[in-house]
């Protein structure tokens, strides 16, 4: 199918239709690139400063999440995509996630369980 015109212009339709496209300023990725930067730093400095324990664990993964928010919605364009689209892919980890906890919390009580009622036995 051939969008041009009997003098070989481009037919109009397709032309606009070819630049409905979506179209991001570059200050968008700049400013994201920056915060990426920054969470990196804030990242390695929990490091340089020797945070240790949980307190550590918690700064890590917590910087590790917003990088990974940022790179999803702004790099793989997900903040301009359909709701439902953001649903297919979000939803189903997000479930695991809640399962895995569930599981974890199960098996807390499963082994406390077990030490507390089969201690002396076996």
């Amino acid at each position: 199918m051939n969008h041009a015109t009997s003098h070989g212009e481009p037919h109009p339709a397709a032309a606009s239709a070819h630049d409905t496209g979506q179209h991001h300023p570059i200050g968008v990725y700049l400013k994201v690139w920056g915060y990426l930067f920054v969470l990196s730093a804030l990242s390695y400095s929990v490091d340089y400063f020797h945070v240790q324990g949980f307190f550590r664990w918690f700064l890590i993964i917590v910087f590790m999440l917003l990088k990974a928010g940022l790179i999803v919605a702004i790099f793989m364009h997900m903040a301009w995509e359909r709701m439902s689209l953001i649903y297919a892919i979000l939803v189903p980890p997000l479930a695991l996630t809640t399962l895995v906890g569930l599981m974890l919390i199960e098996s807390d009580y499963t082994f406390w369980t077990r030490i507390l009622f089969l201690a002396g036995q076996g």
